[in-house]
């Protein structure tokens, strides 16, 4: 398990900047005005942060650029970071100078100078998010963080934010790190037991066992993992913050590792499917973060937990499985399988909780990287107004979405001849008619979104809030989404 860093709000003390052993944090606004903290700076260091400021290296930065003064004379620090951010900047810039600090961060604690900047939690929320390094499996001395003293002009304000950013960050973190983890780690047992361990921050957690699952006729999800030695579960967690309303529902693909069952994946890559519970692992971050900061709603969030392997006992191309719901899907392809375990689950949560809309995550098709990138997640929906929230959500956390077509000339593409659907159809617009599977399996008049977050869940360089890896994409959007659409 991965830490927050120490962050600590006090008030603004210009004094202790001198004595300072760790790294100073100040900001320069873009006309190269000082505060009082860059004052007592340029006056310790005998006029460098003045001449720095009217070089021309200061001019081309942009807004949140950084750059260190090393080892500066008259202070003890060992650098001073200097960050280009105006006192009134908005709050997205402000998070990007945070990203900055954690980014910076070493085995020194930091003194933030905030003084009077209007988005200090966003510049503390940055920092939290970028500080992380996953070090479960290192034999080595695992590398630390230093503290972070944030000092502001009023700083009982940020102290009152910290345990909403600490909430924010701590989901983020459980799913970042339950996105690294190797399979022989976190198989579906252990995947249910750290959810089961939830229960602490006052989640209700239900286990549902693979008998549970067949009685209720669950055979498109067994039929992923019956190739493997693993047991499938669905997991069910509960928050109950809000009043006697129905809740709203998130449900996660948890494929624990995907090697594409009998249709085999390349070799080339494939150490890469531990990624592939990614939707179940933004499910569980959201819901330790709405436990965390105690959201006034009702919220459930399911997650069904399968391992795809070949085997002797595996689903073959061409086996015809019924789902819960009662139709019948011909499997062409047995790589296709996070919408067999998202069409049942899918299923069950509508049936037993009868929530008022439905967001499912997954690492679905690598077609969806093919259109959008690492930069932006699919997103598929029946409802405007439920997609128009979770989207402006989206844009004010930082984290990329862009609304996909859906429509039934896709459907032509799923029809099987042997049964009422297939489960996979060409190549041509292959995360559209994905998402028409997953349509098959929502209520008339629920309102729906299917997120297709293969391309941002796990990704090969830094990104906006985190270092190269896993990055937590969607724990910040659906909290959001939470606060602003069904809290208030």
């Amino acid at each position: 398990m991965t830490d927050l860093i120490t962050v600590t709000a006090s008030e603004t003390n210009l004094d202790a900047i001198a004595a300072h052993t760790g790294r100073v944090v100040i900001f320069v606004d873009a006309e190269g005005k000082l505060d009082q903290a860059g004052r007592r700076v340029n006056r310790l260091s005998k006029g460098a942060l003045e001449r720095f400021v009217g070089s021309d290296a200061f001019s081309d930065m942009k807004a949140a650029d950084t750059t260190d003064l090393a080892w500066p004379a008259g202070m003890a620090a060992s650098a001073v970071q200097i960050i280009k951010l105006d006192r009134r900047a908005d709050a997205p810039t402000a998070r990007k100078a945070g990203v900055q600090i954690g980014k910076a961060i070493g085995a020194g604690d930091v003194l933030v100078m905030a003084g009077s900047a209007k988005h200090a939690d966003q510049i503390t929320l940055g920092a939290l998010l970028r500080a992380y390094q996953f070090q479960d499996h290192k034999t080595a001395e695992p590398k630390t963080f230093g503290a972070l003293n944030v000092m502001a002009n009023k700083p009982e304000t940020l102290d009152g934010q910290l345990a909403e950013l600490r909430a924010i960050a701590e989901g983020v973190f459980f799913t970042r790190d339950l996105v690294t983890e190797p399979a022989n780690i976190l198989t579906t047992t252990e995947f249910a037991d750290r959810l089961a361990a939830l229960t602490a921050l006052g989640l209700e957690v239900e286990v549902l066992e693979e008998d549970a699952l067949e009685e209720l006729g669950m055979r498109t999800l067994l039929s992923v993992g019956q190739g493997s030695a693993s047991p499938s579960k669905v997991v069910v967690m509960k928050w109950n913050g809000g009043g006697d309303e129905a809740p709203f529902a998130l449900v996660g693909k948890g494929v624990v590792f995907d090697t594409g069952g009998i249709s085999l994946k390349p070799a080339g890559g494939m150490e890469d499917m531990t990624m592939d519970m990614g939707g179940a692992g933004v499910v569980a971050g959201v819901m330790k973060t709405l436990a965390m900061r105690e959201a006034k709603a009702n919220v459930v969030g399911l997650v069904g937990l399968v391992e795809n392997m070949p085997s002797s006992t595996a689903t073959r191309p061409g086996d015809v499985v019924r789902s819960m719901k009662g139709d019948t899907v011909e499997i062409i392809n047995t790589d296709a399988e996070g919408r067999l375990v998202l069409a049942d689950v899918l299923w069950y949560a509508q049936e037993r909780f009868k929530p008022t809309g439905v967001i499912n995550l997954a690492t679905l098709t690598g077609a969806i990287i093919v259109g959008l990138g690492h930069d932006n997640a699919g997103v598929f929906s029946n409802d405007d107004t439920l997609c128009a929230d979770f989207l402006a959500a989206a844009g004010l956390e930082g984290e990329g979405a862009w609304r996909m077509p859906m429509g039934p000339e896709y459907d032509a593409q799923i029809k099987s001849a042997v049964a009422d659907m297939k489960n996979v159809g060409t190549r041509a617009a292959g995360s559209i008619t994905a998402a028409q599977f997953l349509q098959r399996f929502i209520h008339d008049g629920m309102p729906w979104i299917h997120l297709d977050i293969a391309g941002v869940a796990s990704v090969k360089a830094d990104t906006a809030h985190a270092p190269k890896g896993a990055t937590g994409w969607g724990v910040m959007a659906l909290n959001r989404l939470i606060a602003d659409t069904y809290e208030a």
